[in-house]
């Protein structure tokens, strides 16, 4: 599956195209190492469709790599959605299927080989010492007082913390670099912490766990790496990753950061998805407001709309807030050419056509999709008794008002005119049914005599149709950078409360009875939606709205001028 957009020239491509032009790089070799501590959102399908994308077009490999290095945080469950959102999208990493801990004896090994060279240390100081000595921005660090300790005493020190000795916190493995160096990250690291907790791959074979900034650069000269791509706060960190593999003189790739994405009325720190899972803002990881991949999917975003949003937005070094209509109007391109069109009514209002046979039915001829002449047609019934949308009749009309109204003629989709002769209301007043009269002559929705009306509303048959839930949602967040939190403020203050409204009762024709989970349709002048993944049943389908017909970003465009 290739983006249906032209490869727009990036720094990081360049630079491949070059190692490759110059000789340097025979075949290129990305990765993409998520950590299972979460479900992946959006943000990290920009990494994939990067890393995986540009592997594919220079005709070398992508591997797919956990970084394990933290039990206490990761989960099966974690890994299973990573695997299942790389395989949505479109991509194959074939049989190179790796994770951290698969090297964790030779990251042992290296680290014994670092404190053999006298570069690595025992250090005894707790987590708060540690970062008191580190020093500031603007001040320099002091050495730990460990940090001297003999060759024999490190190795030893270091294989009795493999061996369970000591408890956790109460030692670390440190590199010994340089605690004046400008770059805090350069200031002694720790390579090794003690944590007796359960790995969900290893078990309790381990005690001591890599940290991060230790495994990845190694982790990707096992594997031949020749391309480690980066978000842009990895940059600080990438003299580190040179560090060590200079010290170990093993095989060198070479880190190349971007910018991550951020994008309007969302968050994607990992952290704050959680908080929203945690503390029921949303109903799981895959509540279709939240911008995990396994949220949009269940909303109804295809895999298609997505690597052409990340090849639209493009690879930078700047960081950006991108308008969250832009994702909209990819979604609504794709769906444009694939969803086929049915008639479904949110909110029902009877429409009785009084001078129609009361016991006959016709089926009338629709077009599935005009974008898709292959996805040809169906047959809907038309009956006596209709429903229309409620908002779509209006007694006393206003200023361009201009569909269905006491005396006002309208079309009817695929059916005929019709005419509002009379409003029935209840003992309070609510209106309960419209009175009208059709055209027999304007079957297919066009009179012979040319008149023409200014409206053309949806319906669905009274006697045939079938109730359904629909929910509608909207964005998760009201301020366009709810990450932008005013003083005294939390991001969640930001919380949209209208994000999601369940209509219980609505009308849909009966084709979509049948429909599977994960099917797309448009619902005509309401916008696209799909079968929920998770609460439908068989011939009980429950429809999430994939996004309104309404395109923002057309309008952004234009007004941009672009």
């Amino acid at each position: 599956m290739q983006s249906e957009y032209p490869k727009v020239s990036n720094f990081i491509r360049s630079i491949v195209e070059q190692d490759i032009k110059e000789g340097r790089v025979k075949k290129v070799i990305t990765r993409f190492p998520p950590e299972p501590n979460g479900y992946l959102h959006i943000g990290h399908a920009k990494s994939i469709c990067l890393n995986f994308g540009l592997a594919e077009e220079f005709g070398g490999h992508c591997n797919l790599r956990f970084d394990d290095t933290n039990p206490s945080k990761e989960e099966q469950e974690y890994v299973d959605s990573i695997i299942e959102d790389v395989r949505w999208l479109g991509f194959d990493w074939e049989d190179r299927l790796y994770y951290a801990s698969d090297y964790f004896e030779q990251l042992y090994q290296w680290a014994e080989e670092l404190i053999k060279k006298g570069k690595a240390y025992v250090c005894d100081l707790t987590p708060e010492e540690i970062k008191e000595y580190r020093g500031t921005l603007t001040e320099p660090g002091k050495e730990s007082p460990y940090r001297n300790r003999t060759v024999e005493e490190n190795l030893d020190l270091f294989r009795r913390m493999r061996a369970g000795e000591f408890p956790d916190g109460s030692k670390t493995l440190r590199a010994k670099i340089d605690m004046s160096s400008g770059n805090i990250n350069m200031r002694d690291p720790v390579m090794y912490r003690i944590k007796h907790e359960s790995h969900h791959r290893t078990g309790d074979k381990w005690c001591i766990y890599p940290m991060y900034d230790y495994a990845h650069g190694q982790s990707d000269s096992i594997e031949g790496v020749t391309h480690s791509i980066c978000t842009m706060e990895y940059e600080d960190h990438r003299p580190l990753y040179d560090w060590y593999l200079d010290n170990l003189e093993i095989y060198h790739p070479r880190q190349y950061e971007f910018a991550r994405l951020n994008l309007s009325h969302t968050v994607l720190s990992k952290r704050k998805l959680l908080t929203l899972v945690q503390q029921g803002f949303v109903n799981g990881w895959d509540d279709p407001r939240m911008p995990t991949i396994a949220g949009i999917r269940r909303r109804g975003y295809t895999p298609q709309s997505i690597r052409n949003f990340c090849e639209r937005i493009g690879v930078g070094k700047k960081e950006s807030l991108v308008d969250i209509a832009l994702l909209e109007y990819c979604i609504r391109e794709d769906l444009n050419k694939t969803a086929q069109r049915v008639m479904a009514v949110l909110e029902p209002l009877k429409v009785v056509i009084i001078n129609y046979p009361e016991d006959k039915v016709e089926y009338l001829d629709a077009i599935n999709n005009p974008e898709d002449p292959a996805a040809g047609t169906r047959q809907i019934p038309f009956s006596k008794e209709i429903y229309i949308e409620k908002d779509d009749f209006m007694e006393h009309p206003v200023k361009d008002f201009y569909r269905l109204a006491p005396g006002r003629e309208v079309r009817l989709r695929y059916a005929y005119f019709i005419k509002c002769v009379d409003v029935k209301k209840d003992a309070d007043g609510n209106i309960t049914e419209i009175i009208c009269t059709y055209d027999p002559a304007t079957r297919g929705g066009d009179a012979p005599d040319k008149r023409k009306v200014k409206a053309t509303l949806h319906w669905v048959s009274a006697s045939h149709c079938f109730e359904a839930e629909v929910r509608l949602y909207d964005k998760l967040f009201t301020k366009e950078d709810p990450n932008d939190v005013e003083e005294g403020k939390d991001f969640t203050d930001y919380i949209n409360p209208n994000s999601l409204k369940i209509i219980k009762n609505a009308r849909l024709e009966p084709s979509l009875q049948t429909a599977k989970k994960g099917e797309r349709f448009q619902f005509e002048r309401l916008g696209y939606f799909c079968v929920d993944s998770v609460d439908s049943k068989e011939g009980c389908p429950v429809f999430n709205r994939t996004v309104t017909l309404k395109d923002e970003w057309a309008k952004i465009k234009k007004t941009l001028n672009v």
